[in-house]
């Protein structure tokens, strides 16, 4: 897996990329089959963005968070970001879907 964070005005600091390195653990535990990661984040005034963009086979996740505390973005962030590769996971794992339901000639 390819880990790319940047930051838009803003350093990124060991603490902040290990922070965030730290968060994405959780998701990786839930899938294990990322590509690529990319994580941008910024300061725009008084808003603090966190986005990120995770490349899976088949499919491309984006998610984004805006807070008032750049390490509060990366909790919703993150938290947004594990719903939906949970729910990814859970389509690919359902073989059944789309099938019609076989009915008795008895009903």
């Amino acid at each position: 897996m390819n880990l790319q964070i940047n930051g838009h005005h803003l350093e990124v600091t060991p603490a902040l990329r290990e922070y965030v390195t730290g968060k994405l653990e959780r998701v990786l535990r839930h899938f294990d089959h990322v590509i690529d990661v990319n994580v941008i984040l910024s300061v725009e005034k008084l808003k603090q963005k966190a986005e990120i963009t995770v490349h899976l086979p088949g499919k491309d996740i984006y998610a984004e968070s805006i807070g008032e505390d750049l390490y509060a973005a990366i909790d919703t962030l993150v938290d947004k970001l594990d719903r939906q590769v949970q729910k990814y996971k859970q389509k690919l794992q359902d073989h059944h879907r789309g099938e019609k339901p076989v009915h008795d000639a008895a009903d």
